[in-house]
């Protein structure tokens, strides 16, 4: 996988990186990290981590009965680990290049004149 992870995604992978979950504390920790703003619905992670799966990024990890219902644990593999960290190094990357433009940002109707970068040759200046 070469091309920029989705949110839902690479928040899927976060949530695994510690240890192993099963898809209801997946899908808890994925709201958790994105503050709320994501919220997968069963159908739609399950459809992701079999896609995951396929792609080696993740894999199974054991399955417990709980209160009768079957719970499968998902971890995250080697190569999801490595995915997971290139993927946010490249985030950070763009994140730390948006607040240096941010810090040259001119105001708004403000007359920003361009800046001229002045150089001299010392040994061709006047009076050398």
């Amino acid at each position: 996988m070469t091309d920029p992870l989705r949110e839902p995604t690479f928040l899927i992978l976060a949530a695994l990186a510690p240890q192993p979950l099963h898809g209801y504390a997946i899908i808890g920790e994925v709201a958790d990290l994105s503050g709320g703003r994501l919220a997968l619905r069963p159908g739609t992670l399950y459809g992701a981590l079999d896609r995951l799966a396929d792609e080696g990024l993740l894999e199974s990890d054991r399955e417990e009965v709980v209160d009768g219902r079957m719970r499968r644990y998902y971890r995250l593999t080697d190569a999801g680990a490595a995915l997971l960290e290139r993927e946010a190094a490249r985030l950070a990357d763009n994140a730390d290049a948006a607040r240096r433009r941010l810090s040259r940002r001119q105001p708004a109707g403000g007359t920003a004149k361009p800046r001229l970068r002045l150089e001299i040759n010392a040994a061709t200046a006047p009076g050398h």
